[in-house]
C-alpha cells in the first residue's frame, strides 16, 4: 500500500523508484508466505486447490491491471500513469482487513511449542474433531514432540530454527532434503526460464509484430491474455487434487513446447516476408494464447503448490524462500533481457530458445518431481527418501489419509 501511494504521488524519478522497491518488498513477502500458509492450513485432499488460489488471485489482479490500463489509457498521460500505479493501494487496504481474520498456521504454532493454540486452529480448519486430532498428532510427531503430550506450551528442539535450519538445508542436507531443494529450485527456475514473462509483459509487442495495430486493439488483445490466464487457472485449481501435480505439469510443459515452437515459426515467417502473411499473423496470435493456456493449467499454479508442500515443517519457510528468490531472479533476468535477445536473434529466434528450455524443463520434471497428490505434509520426507527406488517413488501416488 505504501509503495503504491509513493508511486502514484512521485514528484520525481527517485521517489518513483523508492515506491517501486517498497512495493517489491511487500510482493516478495506475499509470494513466499501465501502459498506456504495455504499449504499449512489445508488438508491433504484439498491442498492443491487451496494452495493454487494465490496464483489464481494473482491472475485476476493481472487482468484487473490490463482492464485498468485500458481505461486509464484514455486519460491524459500525466494523470493516467499515476492512477495506474496508485490504485493498487485499494486492494492492499482490503488485504489488511482480510489478514486480521486469518488464523495462524497450526504447524508454525507447533514449531514454536504453542500446542494449545495449534489445536484450537486445527479445530477451526478441519471438517471433524477426529480429523483435527489426527492432523494434530502427525504434526507433533513430525516436530519431535510426544504424540501423547497434552500441554498447551512445550519447549521445542533448538535445531528447529535459526542457524540449525540453514545448516540442515544448505550445508549438510540429507539426501531427501537435497532432492527437495533441487526440485523446488528447478521448478521455480523453469517457471520463468520458459518465457512466460516475455509473453505476458511483451504481448502487445508480440501482437504488434503479428500485425495488430492501434492502442485500443493492442490493449484489448492483452486483456484477452489475462482472461485466458484466469480461465485455465480456474480449471487447474479443480484438477490439481484429482489429476495430480506431476501429470498436469508434464502435459502443461509439453503443450508449451509446441506453442513456443509454433510462435517462433510464425513470427519468423512474418518477419522475413516482404508482404503481410495473414496466416502467419493469425497463427502467432493463436500460439500466444495457447502458450498462456498451457502454462496456466500446469506450470504456473503447480510451481507454487509443489514448492510450498514438499519441505519438512522446520525447513519449509527457508526452503520456500530460496525457491521464491530464484523465481524473482529469473523473472527479472527474462524481463530485462528479452528485448535485447530478440533484437540480436529476431523475436522468432527468442521463442525457439524458450521452446528448447521448455524441453529441458519437461525432462527435469519427469526425472526429479514425484507425485505429491493426496499425501500429508508430514509424509513428504519419506516420499523423497532414497530408501526406495526413484522409479517406485515417482510412480507411487496413492494417498495415505486425509492429514
Amino acid at each position: 500500500m505504501l509503495g503504491a501511494i509513493l508511486m502514484g504521488y512521485s514528484p520525481n524519478y527517485a521517489i518513483l523508484m523508492v515506491g517501486r522497491c517498497t512495493a517489491g518488498v511487500g510482493v516478495g513477502f506475499a509470494l513466499m508466505i501465501a502459498p506456504v500458509y495455504s499449504a499449512e492450513i489445508s488438508s491433504a485432499k484439498s491442498r492443491g486447490f487451496l494452495t493454487s488460489l494465490p496464483e489464481l488471485c494473482i491472475g485476476i489482479g493481472i487482468l484487473f491491471g490490463y482492464v485498468s490500463n485500458f481505461l486509464f489509457g484514455k486519460l491524459t498521460l500525466k494523470l493516467g500513469w499515476r492512477l495506474m500505479l496508485g490504485i493498487a493501494a485499494i486492494p492492499s487496504l482490503a488485504l489488511v482487513f482480510g489478514i486480521l481474520a486469518m488464523p495462524e498456521s497450526p504447524r508454525w504454532l507447533v514449531m514454536q511449542g504453542r500446542l494449545g493454540g495449534a489445536k484450537k486452529v486445527l479445530k477451526q480448519i478441519s471438517n471433524t474433531p477426529e480429523e483435527a486430532e489426527h492432523r494434530f498428532r502427525d504434526i507433533k510427531i513430525a516436530a519431535g514432540i510426544d504424540e501423547n503430550c497434552q500441554d498447551d506450551v512445550v519447549k521445542v528442539p533448538e535445531n528447529s530454527k535459526g542457524e540449525g535450519v540453514w545448516k540442515e538445508l544448505l550445508l549438510k542436507p540429507t539426501p531427501a532434503v537435497r532432492w527437495m531443494l533441487t526440485a523446488a529450485v528447478g521448478i521455480h527456475f523453469f517457471e520463468h526460464a520458459t518465457g512466460i514473462e516475455a509473453v505476458v509483459l511483451y504481448s502487445p509487442r508480440i501482437f504488434r509484430k503479428a500485425g495488430v495495430t492501434g492502442k485500443d486493439k493492442l490493449l484489448l488483445a492483452t486483456v484477452g491474455v489475462g482472461l485466458t490466464k484466469i480461465f485455465f487457472l480456474v480449471i487447474s485449481s479443480f484438477l490439481l487434487d484429482r489429476v495430480g501435480r506431476r501429470r498436469l505439469l508434464l502435459v502443461s510443459t509439453a503443450g508449451m513446447i509446441g506453442a513456443l515452437a509454433v510462435l517462433g515459426f510464425s513470427l519468423t515467417m512474418a518477419d522475413h516476408s516482404k508482404q503481410s502473411l495473414l496466416w502467419a499473423l493469425g497463427l502467432s496470435i493463436a500460439a500466444t494464447y495457447t502458450f498462456v493456456a498451457f502454462f496456466n493449467i500446469g506450470l504456473g499454479p503447480v510451481t507454487w503448490v509443489y514448492s510450498s508442500e514438499i519441505f519438512p515443517s522446520k525447513l519449509r519457510g527457508q526452503g520456500a524462500s530460496i525457491g521464491v528468490a530464484v523465481n524473482r531472479i529469473m523473472n527479472a533476468v527474462v524481463s530485462m533481457t528479452f528485448i535485447s535477445i530478440y533484437k540480436a536473434i529476431t523475436i522468432g529466434g527468442a521463442f525457439f530458445i524458450f521452446a528448447g528450455i521448455s524441453a529441458l524443463a519437461w525432462v527435469f520434471f519427469f526425472v526429479f518431481l514425484p507425485e505429491t497428490k493426496g499425501r500429508s505434509l508430514e509424509e513428504m520426507e519419506a516420499l523423497f527418501s532414497k530408501k526406495s527406488s526413484h522409479r517406485n517413488v515417482v510412480n507411487e501416488t496413492a494417498p495415505r489419509g486425509n492429514v
